[in-house]
């Protein structure tokens, strides 16, 4: 394990982007657990991926297991700075939302852990991208990326669904997948499931990730 890229949190807290590469590989994929500090399940999955790593992958892997730690600390969907950071991307509909659960910032990409996600699309050149959120226990996807969705489906038998069902300006998917045309693909845990279950159900997508892909 390499870790590639950090930063620190608004607390001072670690943010930290984790490379896992073969000497030659096929594509690079990008993994981001708890955008939103209420949801922790996305890191618990990845740190046990890390546990039980391949020893052999095809694909270079880029694996930020927590962007959210102070908000992680404090149990709320916001940062510190009371930010949904899925609504603080610099996209074409970003727009000052007062709303105080989806507040996406005074203006985009004002936020740290935003500016340092916007930083690894920019040195990297990404194929693929797999966002770890809960509760709707869908595959959400944006972009070039109803394959590959499709695909995520019959792994875990989560039903597809493009939209989200409300407004979102400002957030990860459109601006990675959207506007910069990475296939982007939002896996929507259901919360409050035995993690022994959570994992067995979702365990293959990392693995699809990692070596099929």
């Amino acid at each position: 394990m390499k870790i590639l890229k950090k930063t620190k949190s608004p607390e001072k807290k670690n943010i930290i982007l984790i490379e896992k590469k073969p000497e030659k590989y096929d594509k690079t994929v990008l993994i981001i657990g708890v955008f939103h500090g209420d949801e922790p399940e996305g890191e618990a999955l990845i740190d046990k991926f890390l546990e039980n790593f391949p020893t052999k992958t095809k694909n270079r892997l880029l694996i930020l297991p927590c962007l959210n730690p102070d908000g992680k600390a404090l149990k709320t969907r916001q940062n510190i700075n009371r930010v949904d950071l899925n609504r603080n991307f610099p996209t074409k509909n970003w727009e000052l939302v007062r709303e105080k659960e989806y507040f996406g910032g005074f203006e985009p990409a004002s936020e740290i852990e935003t500016k340092f996600l916007v930083e690894i699309l920019d040195e990297n050149k990404i194929d693929a991208i797999l966002s770890l959120h809960t509760p709707y226990k869908i595959i959400n996807y944006d972009g070039p990326a109803k394959e590959l969705a499709e695909k995520i489906s019959e792994l875990t038998q989560y039903p597809v669904q493009e939209d989200i069902g409300y407004p979102t300006p400002g957030s990860f998917g459109t601006y990675a997948g959207v506007e910069r045309e990475i296939p982007t693909i939002t896996l929507e845990l259901p919360e409050n499931e035995n993690f022994s279950k959570l994992w067995t159900k979702n365990k293959q997508v990392f693995e699809f990730f990692a070596n099929i892909f």
